[in-house]
Parts: C-alpha cells; sequence; structure tokens
C-alpha cells in the first residue's frame, strides 16, 4: 500500500514563452519537494521527455520517498514536455529542429525556471535527465553549454553513429560527470530509424567519454528499452547525484 505522504506533493504546470521554437511555447511540469520554502535554494532535475518521467517513470512520488525516508537533499524537478510527433527532429543532434531545441533550452529554458523558482543557477546542482534520445539530448546540451550542465542521466542512451562522432570530438570532457544504463534486452530495439543495440551503443559512448576524461558511471542490467525498467532506476540515478542532508 503507498504512503499516503508521498501523494501529498505539490506540481505546478508553467509554459515557456520561446523565440526558437516555431509553436513559440513549451509545456513544463514542476515538482516542488516537500516543504519548499522560496527562501532556500535547490538542486535541479531537467528531464526531457517530462511528461513521462512523470507519468510512466513516476519520478515525483520516487523523489518524495527519496526525501522523506532516505535523507537526501530537497530537489526540484523540471519536466519538458515533447511533442512525439517531432521528437526525433528536436532530440536527435542530426535533426531539423535540434539546433534551435537546444537554443531553447539553454537560453530561455534555464532563465525563465531560474527567475521563478529556488533553483540553484550553478552547473554542479543542475542536472539533465533523459531516457533514449533524451539521454543523447542531455549530453550533448551538456557539451553544447557545459558553463551550464555539468551532469547527465542517461537511460539507455541512443547513442547513434553523430552522436558518437561529436563525442570523440568533444575534447576534453573532465567537467563532465554522467550515470548510464543500459538493460541487456535492448540489443535489438527497433526504433524510427532502424534496428539498433542499444548495448553496444552505450558502450562505445562509455568508451569515447572516458578516453576524453569524462567520469563515467555505466551498469549493464536485465531490462528492455522501456520505462519498467527505467522507473525502478531512478531512485539510484537520483541518489547518485543528490546530496545527502
Amino acid at each position: 500500500m503507498t504512503d499516503e505522504r508521498y501523494l501529498k506533493r505539490t506540481i505546478v504546470k508553467e509554459t515557456v514563452p520561446s523565440r526558437y521554437l516555431p509553436e513559440d511555447s513549451r509545456n513544463l511540469r514542476i515538482f516542488l519537494p516537500p516543504g519548499y520554502n522560496e527562501v532556500l535554494s535547490y538542486p535541479v532535475v531537467y528531464c526531457q521527455d517530462g511528461e513521462d518521467f512523470f507519468n510512466f517513470g513516476r519520478i515525483a512520488t520516487t523523489a518524495t520517498k527519496l526525501i522523506l525516508d532516505e535523507g537526501l537533499e530537497p530537489f526540484i524537478i523540471v519536466g519538458v514536455d515533447v511533442d512525439k510527433k517531432i521528437r526525433t527532429d528536436e532530440y536527435a543532434p542530426d535533426g531539423n529542429r535540434h539546433a534551435n531545441y537546444i537554443r531553447f533550452f539553454a537560453e530561455e529554458l534555464i532563465p525563465f525556471v531560474e527567475e521563478r523558482y529556488a533553483v540553484r543557477s550553478v552547473p554542479e546542482h543542475r542536472l539533465l535527465a533523459g531516457d533514449s534520445l533524451g539521454g543523447s539530448v542531455s549530453l550533448h546540451l551538456a557539451l553544447a553549454y557545459p558553463e551550464l550542465f555539468t551532469r547527465v542521466m542517461s537511460l539507455s542512451g541512443a547513442y547513434y553513429g553523430v552522436s558518437q562522432n561529436i563525442i570523440s570530438e568533444a575534447g576534453d570532457l573532465s567537467w563532465l560527470n554522467i550515470y548510464m544504463i543500459v538493460g541487456l534486452q535492448e540489443d535489438a530495439y527497433e526504433t524510427d530509424r532502424g534496428v539498433f543495440d542499444f548495448v553496444a551503443l552505450n558502450r562505445n559512448a562509455k568508451a569515447l567519454l572516458e578516453h576524453n576524461q569524462a567520469t563515467v558511471f555505466y551498469e549493464e542490467k536485465d531490462g528492455k528499452h522501456q520505462w519498467g525498467f527505467w522507473q525502478k532506476e531512478l531512485d539510484r540515478a537520483l541518489s547518485y547525484f543528490i546530496d545527502i542532508e
């Protein structure tokens, strides 16, 4: 039976205006931790596929449990929604909306959140999180804006050839800390770009990142390319980055 304390939570919906996105705005959902106080400041997790992280990943429930039961420092979660029809165009580095999405995220979304909520505005307290292409776009955001982002949570990242080329050419990545997991049953997953071995893609990306001196936590375990696998991993992934009080 679910503890009632985990269900008493605050999730706020916002809309960010944008000059870069064709639709002129993007919807957010923002989790405020138990005891949220605007006088304080909080670490913040920015999630690609925001709706999925909240609905299928149940990240707000996991965060509440970690804060109330495990003593993790309270943190804010910002879920950034995406239209699945244009998701690849925005998230893939060779997508025709990718450059604009990256600029929107760094130059419009971050200032919008930091003006309205008590989030910390230093890279070591901002975490980018994503699944599949959401994991790879999180890494590409960090590579494009290392002054803003140095921490990435990648759940079965879609590190196709173009992403691997970008990583290999990135130079010194000793500033980057990335948490990577992938499921062993993801070795023949069908995507909108064909069938891929995500285990191999993640092994290759890990090797390239480590070659460039990034700090990499990497784990392969039983799991498929779906939220049933990723949801169970969120507590460990969040605990890797968020300090215990």
